[in-house]
C-alpha cells in the first residue's frame, strides 16, 4: 500500500466498521473523575484491548499503573533495523453534566444533519483510538516498523502515568510518538501541531473570619472571605484581560496564523463580547499565558443567606508558553498568590499539578514525514500550528527518549469539536483522512 490512492481506497472501504467501533467506544461513560464509578472505566480498558486484537495486533493488554487506572499496552514486532513509532491516544472521558444542557444524551453516539457524530468521547479522545484502529489494519500484520501501543486512562484527570513511564523507559521508548489527541483548525485543512502550552495548577483558600456570621450585625467592618477571594483574582489579570504576574513569561507566534472566524465559532463568544488581551490572536492562545478559575467553593443562589463567609476556596489553571519551565512559573503564580492580602487577611495557596510546555523540532525526519503525509492525505498545504491545550504525557516521553519525535494531530478540529463541552462531536471524514496520512507517515517514516 504504498501508493496514496491505495490508502485511500483502504480506509474509505474500513470507515464503516471504523464508526460502528466509535459509537460502541461512545457508549461507555469512562469517567475517571474521582467520585464516579469505576467500573465504566475499567470496562473501557478492555474494550480498547479488544479493539487491537480485533486489528490483529499480538499481545494487547492491560498494564497496571500504580495509584490509576490501567493503562492499555502493546509491543508490535517489524523488520530488523527498522525504526519505532508508539501510538498513543486516552481511553478516559471528560463527564458530562446535565447543567452543559446537551442536545442530545451524551453517551449515546448520533448522527445529525451535518454529517457529525455526536457524543461524550466521540472527538476526545475515542476518535484517536479508532484512528489507531484502523492504521494497524491497513498496515497489516507486515506493518514496516516495531509499532508499540500505550493508551491511558487517566488522561482528563490527574495523570498516574507520567512517573510511570518515567520509571519504566525499556517499555516506552522509540523513535517516535504519535499523539492522536489533538486536530487542525477546521476538518479539511491540514494542521500539524508544533507546539503545547503547559498546564499548572494550584489551589488558593481565603480565611477572615472563625466562622460565619450575620451579614446585618456584623458586615461594613468584619471582611467577608468571598470579598477577599474576589479583589486577589483581580489581581491576576490587567484592564486588558492579559495575564500579568511577575515571574510568568509571555512570548509571540510565528507560525501559521488562528482563523478568527474558526476561533470565533468555536468559542462561543456572544455577539458583542470583546476579546481578552492583546497581540495577535494566535499570540492570545498559544504564546501568551492565560489563567483561569476553575472552580470555587461557594454557595450557590439557592442556598445563600445573609451571612458573612469566613472561608472560600479556589482552584486555577494557568497556561504557560512553550519553551517556559513549569515548575518556575507555578511557582511564580503561588508567590503572587500569597502576597496578595486584602485586610490581613489569611491566604493559603496549595500546588496541585504541573505539565510542562513543550516545542516541536520541525526539521527531525518523522516530522517531515508527517507534514508528507497530511498532504498526500489532505490535498493541501499543512499549517504548523500550536494548541493551547496541555498533553502532561508529552514532557516525560521526551525525557525517556530526548531524540524522538513527537507527532501531535487527530480529528479534533477547533472549529466544531467542542470538546470538554456540550455537543462534542467529531467529523467522520476528518477520522478517514487521518486513517490515510497516519498509515503513510508510517510507511514513509519506517522506509526512510
Amino acid at each position: 500500500m504504498s501508493d496514496p490512492s491505495d490508502a485511500r481506497a483502504a480506509a474509505a472501504a474500513l470507515m464503516p466498521d471504523v464508526l460502528d467501533r466509535l459509537g460502541d467506544l461512545v457508549r461507555i461513560p469512562s469517567i475517571a473523575f474521582p467520585g464516579f464509578d469505576p467500573e465504566p472505566v475499567h470496562r473501557m480498558g478492555q474494550a480498547v484491548v479488544d479493539l487491537f486484537e480485533a486489528a490483529g495486533a499480538e499481545g494487547v493488554r492491560l498494564v497496571d499503573v500504580p495509584d490509576g487506572y490501567p493503562c492499555v499496552f502493546a509491543d508490535l514486532p517489524g523488520p530488523d533495523g527498522a525504526p519505532t513509532v508508539l501510538l498513543y491516544a486516552h481511553y478516559d472521558v471528560q463527564p458530562a453534566p446535565a447543567s452543559q444542557n446537551w442536545s442530545t444524551p451524551p453517551f449515546e453516539p448520533v448522527t445529525k444533519s451535518d454529517g457529525r457524530i455526536y457524543g461524550r468521547g466521540a472527538a476526545d479522545d475515542k476518535s484517536g483510538l479508532v484512528i489507531h484502529y484502523a492504521t494497524l489494519k491497513l498496515l497489516g500484520a507486515d506493518r514496516p516498523c516495531r509499532v508499540k501501543i500505550l493508551v491511558e486512562g487517566e488522561e482528563e484527570t490527574i495523570s498516574h502515568l507520567e512517573p510511570f513511564v518515567e520509571a519504566n523507559p525499556e517499555l516506552f521508548t522509540a523513535d517516535a510518538f504519535v499523539i492522536a489527541d489533538i486536530g487542525p483548525q477546521s476538518p479539511g485543512r491540514p494542521g500539524l501541531t508544533t507546539a503545547l502550552r503547559g498546564d499548572v495548577a494550584c489551589t488558593v483558600t481565603v480565611r477572615t473570619l472563625a466562622n460565619p456570621v450575620h451579614s446585618g450585625e456584623f458586615g461594613g467592618a468584619a471582611p467577608d472571605a468571598l470579598t477577599a477571594m474576589i479583589r486577589i483574582l483581580d489581581t491576576l489579570h490587567d484592564e486588558n484581560g492579559d495575564t500579568v504576574i511577575p515571574g510568568v513569561d509571555s512570548g509571540r507566534w510565528d507560525g501559521a496564523a488562528m482563523d478568527e472566524d474558526v476561533y470565533r465559532g468555536g468559542s462561543a463568544i456572544l455577539p458583542g463580547v470583546d476579546y481578552l488581551g492583546t497581540g495577535s490572536l494566535s499570540d492570545r492562545i498559544w504564546a501568551k499565558p492565560s489563567v483561569t478559575v476553575l472552580g470555587m467553593d461557594v454557595p450557590s443562589t439557592a442556598e445563600a443567606s445573609n451571612v458573612l463567609l469566613n472561608e472560600v476556596k479556589a482552584k486555577l489553571s494557568m497556561r504557560i508558553i512553550p519553551g517556559s519551565d513549569g515548575d518556575g512559573q507555578l511557582e511564580a503564580l503561588m508567590a503572587h498568590l500569597r502576597a496578595q492580602r486584602p485586610w490581613n487577611c489569611e491566604v493559603v495557596v496549595e500546588k496541585v499539578k504541573v505539565g510542562h510546555p513543550f516545542a516541536v523540532d520541525e526539521s527531525h525526519p518523522a516530522i517531515v514525514a508527517a507534514e508528507d503525509a497530511l498532504r498526500e492525505a489532505y490535498g493541501a498545504e499543512v499549517e504548523s500550528i500550536g494548541s493551547g491545550a496541555s498533553i502532561p504525557l508529552v514532557a516525560s516521553l521526551k525525557k525517556i527518549a530526548p531524540d524522538a519525535a513527537i507527532v501531535l494531530w487527530g480529528a479534533e478540529d477547533t472549529a466544531h469539536a467542542r470538546i470538554h463541552a456540550s455537543d462534542e462531536s467529531v467529523d467522520p471524514a476528518e477520522i478517514e483522512r487521518m486513517i490515510v496520512a497516519q498509515t503513510r507517515f508510517i510507511q514513509e517514516f519506517a522506509g526512510g
